[in-house]
């Protein structure tokens, strides 16, 4: 019963998938096939941003970011990568319950002989999967673009792979906190602005934890618990706020579970 849910899950989230693969992709490939004419002008292209003000430079993921190096550049287009990975994220952890009571099907669901939590975690399995595929696009674009339009330049391969390992995470803390935020309202009639918000919610503190220089407010996002241009300077982790990412997961996972055995679930009859 557990493998026919996961399968009707997966099958739900399959088109989605697609979508969102093809666009993080095309996107990926439109930023790096510029990287060429980008490096060609680097010292012109440094100078010029060194004329802008410092909170736009903040805001748009540039500030101290060298565009002639390939992991500099990619740098940057990681961070617009991670804003398209956190609202797909953040719409499946919204959707995965709150569909079925939308459209009224949670009553028929639980009325199988199965226990919640099992329908719980085949849910989440459907989920973690579709993200996965998408995961794993992201990986095979990025090293293939990037070595088909780097040119002559080098780059360490073993920054690349820690910048596309912090995905798997980053993505487990949108779907976890949208699971338990959906869970926590009484009803969701459309996921779209609840991840929107979600997503561009964290990137906004990112940006103004640099701009006010508050280190509280980093504690809070992902988007510094792995911050692009971080990883690539240091060539590690912030260890400590990567495991605040984690904390907050396994919180929002457990949550997410004790919340809906317990939850009514709303009836057609």
């Amino acid at each position: 019963m557990t493998m026919n849910i996961f399968r009707q899950e997966f099958k739900m989230h399959l088109r989605s998938v697609i979508t969102w693969s093809v666009a993080v992709a095309v996107l990926l490939l439109v930023f790096i096939s510029l990287y060429p004419s980008f490096s060609e002008q680097a010292a012109l292209l440094n100078e010029v941003l060194a004329k802008y003000p410092e909170q736009l430079l903040i805001a748009f993921g540039l500030k101290g970011v060298d565009l002639s190096t390939v992991l500099g550049y990619y740098g940057l287009v990681f961070l617009f990568t991670q804003i398209c990975l956190a609202v797909q994220a953040a719409n499946y952890g919204f959707s995965l319950v709150s569909v079925e009571e939308r459209e009224w099907t949670a009553d028929f669901l639980l009325a199988k002989p199965v226990r919640r939590n099992q329908i719980l975690t085949s849910k989440l399995l459907a989920a973690l999967s579709g993200l996965t595929i998408t995961n794993l696009v992201v990986w095979v674009s990025s090293f293939a673009f990037i070595n088909m339009f780097k040119g002559d330049k080098t780059y360490e391969t073993s920054t690349l792979l820690l910048l596309l390992l912090s995905i798997l995470v980053f993505q487990l803390f949108f779907l976890s906190v949208g699971l338990v935020i959906s869970l926590l309202v009484k009803r969701i009639r459309s996921v779209t602005p609840y991840s929107m918000a979600l997503a561009f919610g964290m990137y906004m503190l990112s940006v103004f934890s640099d701009m006010l220089g508050e280190s509280k407010l980093e504690m809070i996002t992902p988007f510094k618990h792995f911050e692009p241009n971080y990883i690539i300077q240091h060539g590690a982790y912030d260890l400590p706020l990567v495991l605040l990412s984690v904390t907050v997961i396994v919180i929002s996972m457990v949550g997410s579970y004790a919340l809906y055995t317990r939850r009514d679930i709303p009836s057609m009859v």
